[in-house]
């Protein structure tokens, strides 16, 4: 019985945590533009960090990457709590523990990514103890690892698909018969 209760808690703690880094990764892009905008901090021969194409691509991949991350944890909160309203079990389906396996293992990656990008544009004061960057890289790797490391939930995700290939195949009688 305690291990359903804690295996009950674990998607939703999966979602705390990924809502989090994605506050934190918000600061990281906030700081970066911030940073690029100075006029005091031009390079190559341009005013302002903005006006350098490299780092106009690493701000426009950074928030989509954030806004594609929130989506991700957003689909999986809502399938979290449609199933507690519906049964109030704590038992996940199958698309469930694939979205909260797919929130755990692609989230931090995405922040990690976007949070080195951000420190690389403040450069060498990007590691300093001034800013909070190095800390938000360190935490952001650091979540890779907690709960498990990115190679499990990523094997889960594609037992997932794989499961639905087959019904899929099987639905369409194109099912291999030793399958």
């Amino acid at each position: 019985a305690a291990a359903s209760i804690a295996q009950g808690r674990l998607g939703p703690g999966r979602v705390h945590h990924c809502m989090r880094m994605i506050g934190l990764t918000e600061r990281a892009i906030e700081a970066a533009a911030a940073r690029a905008i100075d006029p005091r901090r031009g390079a190559f021969g341009e005013e302002t960090l903005s006006q350098l194409g490299v780092v106009q691509q690493q701000i426009a991949r950074a928030r989509m990457s954030v806004e594609q991350s929130r989506l991700l944890v957003l689909a999986c909160a809502a399938a979290l709590d449609a199933e507690a309203a519906k049964a109030g079990t704590g038992s996940k389906s199958a698309e469930t523990r694939a979205l909260v396996a797919m929130i755990k293992a692609a989230v931090p990656l995405a922040c990690y990514k976007v949070i080195d990008d951000c420190l690389q544009i403040h450069g060498g004061a990007g590691v300093c103890q001034d800013f909070f960057l190095a800390r938000a890289l360190a935490g952001a790797r650091t979540l890779r690892l907690a709960d498990g490391p990115d190679e499990v939930h990523e094997r889960s995700v594609a037992k997932f698909e794989f499961s639905r290939a087959k019904k899929r195949a099987k639905a369409m009688g194109k099912l291999p018969s030793r399958l």
